[in-house]
């Protein structure tokens, strides 16, 4: 019987059982973070090239369509329902007027069915309009 009690087979399996739901909540994580980032990263370029787009294309005189259109275009992995595009300027007609392109992008960061945190992501450029 005490031989029974100092037998420590399957002690490895116990542990890796209390272990591996928390190792794999936190891989999972560290995944959904990165899908997170790199939305960032994506928002951001297409603001910045939607900025481009309306900084040179002013003599069109679609007052920002064709600068919306780019960040939609650039954006194009992300979900088009949940992006929000503004193009604003100053003035369309005068060189030197700035024009400001805003995106945002609402996301829900959930890991294992359980929400950790939602909101916008956003993301402005401003340029010169040429």
């Amino acid at each position: 019987m005490r031989y029974l009690l100092r037998d420590d087979r399957g002690q490895a399996m116990t542990e890796m059982a209390l272990v591996l739901p928390i190792l794999t909540a936190l891989l999972i994580g560290i995944f959904q973070f990165g899908i997170l980032y790199n939305n960032h990263i994506t928002l951001t370029d297409a603001t910045r090239a939607g900025a481009r787009k309306a900084a040179v294309a002013r003599f069109a005189g679609d007052n920002g369509v064709a600068a919306a259109a780019a960040v939609r275009a650039a954006a194009d992995n992300l979900d088009q329902s949940k992006l929000k595009v503004s193009v604003t300027s100053t003035n369309w007609n005068v060189g030197g007027s700035d024009v400001t392109v805003s995106a945002s992008y609402d996301y829900n960061l959930s890991i294992l069915g359980m929400q950790i945190a939602s909101g916008t992501l956003t993301s402005t450029t401003k340029e010169r309009l040429e």
